[in-house]
């Protein structure tokens, strides 16, 4: 059970702070409800004896935040070329609300849109998945939104331009024989120059 103050995530909704504890009425049927105050001024009310089954959980820490970051620099993971079975794999791992989960849909999608751009239903994952990401890092960093969402774009900018600028087959032969003398007979026998 979570109090007043906790700050928690909800899955497909991103971070927020309890902003309260309230018994409601809704179509007959008390029920306690956290009411959750999310990013924007948005309020979110969810069912206490849901909220296990919907995967509300504690934000991150600050450690965490910074492993959450590595993901954000590491290559992309496999994603299928079929759109529709694409579109439900990183729907799942959205829904898990594994903060993980959906740095890795982030990534993976901002490096497609680089690529050769993205269809709207994709585009509009994407928005939802960085806004996600962004809600629980603002809390576990501190820090405010605009910083945040800087750090993200510049982590998976760089990580783009480190991990794609490599993946183009180089002509090894050219570069390596321009410094060490393959053909050179006199190499094997000891005469050659010393590099």
């Amino acid at each position: 059970m979570f109090n007043v103050g906790d700050k928690i995530v909800y899955p497909m909704h991103g971070a927020g702070t309890i902003d309260a504890i309230e018994e409601k009425d809704i179509l007959g049927e008390k029920q306690n409800y956290y009411i959750i105050k999310m990013p924007g001024e948005v309020k979110v009310m969810v069912p206490i004896s849901k909220a296990g089954d919907v995967g509300v959980r504690s934000i991150i820490d600050k450690e965490e935040a910074g492993k959450v970051l590595q993901v954000l620099e590491s290559n992309e993971t496999e994603m299928s070329n079929n759109w529709n079975k694409r579109y439900k794999e990183n729907m799942d791992k959205m829904k898990s609300g594994n903060i993980y989960e959906v740095a890795d849909v982030v990534r993976n999608l901002s490096y497609k849109q680089k690529e050769k751009g993205l269809s709207t239903g994709e585009k509009k994952m994407l928005n939802n998945a960085k806004q996600i990401l962004v809600s629980e890092l603002v809390l576990a960093e501190h820090a405010s939104e605009n910083e945040v969402e800087n750090l993200v774009e510049n982590k998976i900018n760089l990580s783009f331009e480190e991990h794609k600028n490599f993946e183009e087959p180089v002509n090894t032969s050219s570069v390596v024989s321009k410094f060490i003398p393959f053909n050179d007979v006199n190499s094997a026998s000891g005469d050659s120059q010393n590099l």
